[in-house]
Formats: C-alpha cells, structure tokens, sequence
C-alpha cells in the first residue's frame, strides 16, 4: 500500500526518506498546491504534498482540495495521511499533543466540496458515518506506540473557514457541539477522499490552546506557536517512518 503524506513542508524532512523524483501535475480542477515528492522509507514508496504550498503561501480556505486528491488518486494512492495543526479545546489536548481523531464536524463554507458536481454529474450521495479509515488510524497507533511517541486515540476535529482564528466564544459553541480540537483544513478533504475511494486518517498536532482555553484564556501565544510545533512535527516524523517503512 503506498501511502500519501498532506502536511506542513517541512515534513518532508523525514530522516530516511530517499527521494526520488519531484513531479509537477494538473488535474481537471487545476494546479495542486505544489508539486508531488515521491520517495521511499526502506523501500517502501510514499508520496508527499505540500498542503499550502512549498513556500507556505496558500491559505487554508484557498487551498484547491479537490486538485490536490485527485494529483494523489492518478498516482495510485491507495491511502492517505493527513497531518495538520489544530486549538487544543478538550481540557487534555496541551500544546504539543498529538491527536488521531475519529469524528468531524464541518463548518466551513463556499469551498469546492464535491467531485460530483456540474452538467451531467450524477447525484451522489457518500456515507460518512466514520469519516476517517479505522483501519489506517489504527495503523497509526500502532506506529505511534512502536516508537514510543504518545498519541491519543480519538476526538472529534471542527473544520472552521479561516483563516482568522476563533473567538472565545465560538470556541464555547464548538465545545457545546463536542468538538475536542479545530482547525481549518479538515475539510472538505476527508469527504473528497472518501469519494475517490482513498483510505484517509488524520494526525493531528495541538500547537495551542483553542481561544479562551489554559494560556489562549485572553489572547493566544501566537509567539509560541512555531517552537511548539517544531517539537511535535519532529514526533509526527518519527511515527511517519515507522508507518511506512516498519
């Protein structure tokens, strides 16, 4: 099963990657955010894209969601990774946790969310009951207990619009809802591989408390941020090997 990483550059970073070759595509719903980077950990094949771009410059309600699965599904991607940061809501998720959640709430609006769409389409209607692939979060835990990196198993990701952050009383409203995390790139991904038939689960990365939460209370630490999430991408990392190339 070859397995496709969405995430921040800078995990492409991976220590035993072999790169192979980098591969600019287009697609019917135009460019992806960057060019594919195909590589292999201990030969095993694995596919990296750059969800906002090489240079970090496409934001999340701007990010063509629909390009970037299908670039992953003409290159037979079988599953898909997705690593992403989020608020911390739920009391336990502390910067610096790292979450693979099992539910979705979607509130954003005005993005391209379906492949079934246009004259001719025809009316599809997806199940999502479980949004993310049991068997490929799973995978991840196993991964993730295999070089001891501790991941909580579980919670439910809410997709806001971005890309401005919360206020505190939004936050209260998702909290009410029985989100346990947000962030703004969760959707319509997982909806878009579930209609290319792509295994998708998420890995998510806290790097902070969600507004009005623990040190968010007032203002979030937004100077913090960028420390907090190069030790935890460093952790994602390590599980990432250890998924592909056992």
């Amino acid at each position: 099963m070859t397995l496709a990483v969405i995430g921040g550059s800078g995990l492409s970073r991976l220590a035993s990657l072999e790169i192979t070759k980098r591969k600019v595509v287009r697609t019917p719903y135009g460019e992806p955010s960057g060019a594919l980077t195909f590589g292999a950990i201990r030969g095993k094949g694995l596919v990296f894209l750059a969800r906002h771009g090489y240079g970090h410059t496409v934001a999340p309600h701007e990010v063509n969601y629909r390009a970037n699965l299908w670039a992953l599904k003409e290159e037979n991607i079988s599953g898909v990774v997705s690593v992403a940061s989020v608020g911390g809501i739920r009391r336990d998720v502390t910067p610096g946790t790292l979450l693979v959640p099992d539910q979705i709430i979607d509130y954003t609006w005005g993005r391209c969310a379906t492949f079934f769409e246009g004259e001719g389409a025809p009316v599809t209607h997806i199940d999502f009951t479980e949004p993310y692939t049991q068997s490929l979060r799973l995978r991840i835990l196993v991964a993730a207990r295999a070089c001891a990196e501790k991941v909580l198993d579980g919670g439910t990701y809410a997709a806001t619009q971005g890309p401005r952050l919360e206020s505190a009383a939004e936050i209260n409203r998702l909290e009410r809802d029985g989100a346990d995390i947000v962030g703004m790139t969760g959707m319509p991904e997982a909806a878009l591989a579930r209609e290319l038939g792509l295994e998708y689960a998420a890995i998510a990365v806290s790097a902070n408390f969600a507004a009005g939460r623990g040190d968010s209370a007032h203002a979030i630490p937004m100077e913090r941020i960028e420390a907090v999430l190069e030790e935890a991408m460093g952790r994602v990392r390590r599980i990432i090997e250890k998924l592909v190339g056992g």
